[in-house]
């Protein structure tokens, strides 16, 4: 029996290695604005611009918060977008740009301290949150119209994983030695701004100018209204387990990295070095498992592989509350177990995303992919900023106190306690529990390519999205 283009069919025409590498180029963008707010905001927030850290977690969660509103939307007019570049490609590359621009500007302290320079601080870090929407959600649905193959999303998220694992390699580590360098204090975070900046740019435009050859599929019909779009994905049980089990998982993944200068300061005892150690650790073996997970995919399933992944990161983050007893080195080594359950955890997910889009279209013959990643990276930024706002009040709770110096105050044993958990039992928890969700997500390759069939046979597959075949 011939089977029927679709999900469980091989790639006949597979992406060019240089779609592969233009398209994991946007990772220097979304890991960079992923880690370094959640990295450094908070502590900028709370050991230079001396606001509350009960204060200072609000500021950085309300605005992230805003995309969850603004995501869904970004979608659904990257959907309707017609264009000599695709759907998705102009907002890779306006989107992008402003930004660069606009991330520059959340450390550019024109107030200098104080409430006038917190105020600013929240309405800069909103505006590029805002850009940011713009950004991600047509990057991330482009996969599912880039190739309808089972094993290729694989392999495309690989490649920007590897990429994004890079991104936040540079960005999380260089980032606080730029800080040192320009000066510390506010001084040191506006050359810090500017040097994210870049790479922020640099991400937009290899995305944009990297898939200019790369299929773009038909813009076919979807739902007439948002609300409609929402309940259409709302009705994909898959998706909705994947989603919100990602959503909490991202939080305990942004509690750690909003932890990282304050447990090196107060734990390690290393202001300096500390940060970026940590994160060599965190994302160097990252780099170097990708192929391995690759492989234990392929033999596991998308799933398992994402439980398995799931579990070291939460193994290693329980195991790290130890580290005020542990030699140096061991605690090195828990990070760099952390890193390894992060790469897995990570490129399972995002593999999955794009079949849970496919298996819909399939389902329901509409091209609704903007509206579903729109959810999902809303989601992703709602869990990226809770991470620092639980953080953010664990220090609040445990007595942490705040410093407008430029340097961390001392601190009592309650409060070093709290920093303690919260880098290490709280995001254990948001991890671990969640995988229970995926007992739902039932997505195989049998079962992706039974619906297409069925979709085939009854006329409801939109070919130009789910193949991605431009002659349609």
């Amino acid at each position: 029996m011939k089977m029927p283009p679709g999900v469980g069919s091989s790639v006949a025409n597979p992406l060019p290695r240089t779609v592969h590498a233009g398209y994991a180029l946007g990772s220097l963008a979304t890991g960079a604005f992923g880690t370094v707010p959640g990295l450094l905001l908070l502590p900028y927030l709370t050991d230079t611009l001396g606001v509350a850290a009960g204060l200072a977690a609000l500021l950085v969660l309300l605005p992230k918060a805003w995309d969850v509103l603004v995501n869904p939307v970004a979608g659904r007019i990257s959907d309707r977008t017609r264009s000599r570049w695709g759907a998705r490609r102009p907002y890779l590359l306006i989107g992008g740009l402003a930004l660069a621009v606009l991330f520059a500007s959340i450390f550019a302290a024109p107030f200098g301290n104080g409430p006038a320079a917190a105020v600013y601080v929240a309405f800069a870090f909103l505006a590029t949150a805002t850009a940011f929407a713009f950004f991600q959600v047509p990057y991330v649905a482009m996969p599912a119209e880039l190739t309808d193959d089972y094993a290729e999303r694989t392999r495309l998220m690989t490649w920007r994983i590897a990429v994004l694992a890079l991104a936040i390699l540079v960005s999380g580590a260089v980032a606080p030695l730029v800080v040192t360098a320009g000066g510390d204090g506010v001084a040191g975070h506006r050359w810090m701004g500017l040097f994210v900046a870049v790479l922020i740019a640099l991400g937009a435009l290899g995305a944009f100018l990297g898939t200019r050859s790369a299929p773009t599929g038909t813009v076919g019909a979807s739902e007439p209204t948002l609300r409609a779009q929402l309940a259409v994905a709302g009705a994909n049980r898959p998706f909705r387990a994947l989603l919100i089990c990602f959503v909490v998982q991202s939080a305990g993944v942004a509690t750690i990295l909003a932890g990282v200068n304050y447990f090196a300061g107060q734990i390690l005892r290393d202001e300096q070095s500390g940060p970026t150690l940590l994160f060599v650790c965190f994302v160097g073996p990252a780099l170097l498992v990708m192929p391995i997970w690759t492989r234990v995919g392929a033999r596991l399933g998308k799933r398992t592989a994402l439980v398995v992944a799931s579990l070291i990161l939460a193994a290693g983050a329980l195991a790290l509350v130890a580290a005020p007893v542990v030699p140096r080195v061991a605690v090195y080594l828990m990070v760099a177990v952390i890193g390894v359950g992060y790469a897995g955890q990570q490129v399972f997910a995002l593999a999955m995303l794009p079949d849970c889009i496919a298996y819909d279209t399939a389902r329901t013959g509409r091209r609704q992919a903007g509206v579903f990643t729109g959810l999902w990276t809303a989601g992703e930024t709602l869990g990226l900023a809770l991470g620092p706002g639980i953080y953010g009040l664990v220090l609040e709770f445990s007595g942490y106190v705040s410093s407008d110096t430029g340097s961390a105050a001392a601190q009592s044993d309650t409060a070093r306690l709290g920093v303690l958990l919260g880098f290490t039992i709280i995001p254990a928890l948001l991890v671990a529990p969640p995988i229970l969700l995926l007992r739902r997500y039932t997505l195989t390759p049998a079962v992706l390519t039974a619906a297409t069939r069925n979709a085939t046979r009854d006329g409801r597959v939109d070919h130009g999205v789910v193949v991605g075949d431009e002659s349609h």
